[in-house]
């Protein structure tokens, strides 16, 4: 059952999703060569503590930290560590929030340092896959418009979507319904309504579309080793068009 939100609860999932969006602003500036991943999660978990705020991943099915960290060919649910950022590294970094019992969530890709172009190329259409996506994000259109717009964002530049992991609804729960997948046909799926929130994440890559995990359980990385790009928002229907609520 997908569940519309109420004008209140917009107002809470937005101020989680400010919490995300401050988040992810710190984490990119520390993101430099030489910090590991496992500073980095320290870091969250203190700004996400000094707002109030609880971290959303730690101890979700077990997830041991308070961010994901996915490096270069790593698509989503790295776990922080001990493993330094180096020059040319793509780094994604996950964040989800819970405040006074709503949640939010965004994710960026981000280059570290002097990354490649061919590196910089995927992160300006992942990037770009997201804008086409929010962009859809209208009363009266179908779930899959969104799901359409980043398949031909990615595919017309030749990279492929993930197809095993999707985006979903969230609100007093971390996942609701819809699942979101990055591809469908457009004019179908269920239509949006106002008060509907979409997490919608793009997963860009490189090569192949085709993904697996780790022996860790967690850690998702292309089968090819070829590079990978997420980005992610959390998106309000509304009257006056998408309102993204994980931005400052």
């Amino acid at each position: 059952m997908i569940i519309c939100k109420s004008p209140e609860e917009l107002a809470t999932m937005r101020h989680s999703g400010r919490i995300v969006a401050l988040v992810l602003q710190e984490l990119t500036g520390a993101s430099k060569p030489g910090i590991s991943t496992g500073q980095l999660d320290k870091l969250a978990s203190k700004i996400i503590g000094q707002e109030g705020a609880k971290p959303a991943f730690l101890g979700y099915r077990g997830f041991p930290a308070s961010v994901c960290t996915s490096f270069n060919e790593q698509v989503v649910h790295g776990i922080p560590g001990k493993r330094q950022l180096i020059e040319g590294d793509l780094l994604s970094i996950d964040v989800g929030v819970e405040y006074q019992g709503y949640f939010a969530d965004a994710a960026a890709t981000i280059p570290v340092g002097e990354a490649n172009q061919e590196a910089r190329s995927l992160v300006k259409v992942a990037r770009q896959a997201l804008s086409d996506a929010i962009e859809q994000v209208q009363v009266g259109n179908r779930l899959f418009d969104v799901s359409a717009a980043i398949q031909r964002r990615a595919e017309g530049h030749g990279y492929s979507v993930v197809r095993d992991f999707v985006g979903h609804g969230i609100g007093q729960n971390m996942h609701e319904d819809p699942q979101i997948p990055n591809y469908g046909e457009p004019g179908t799926g269920p239509a949006l309504k106002e008060g509907m929130v979409l997490a919608i994440e793009p997963m860009v890559n490189q090569g192949t579309y085709e993904v697996k995990v780790l022996p860790d359980k967690w850690t998702v990385v292309t089968a090819d080793a070829k590079l990978s790009a997420h980005f992610e928002h959390s998106v309000a229907v509304t009257s006056d068009g998408p309102k993204i609520l994980t931005t400052l």
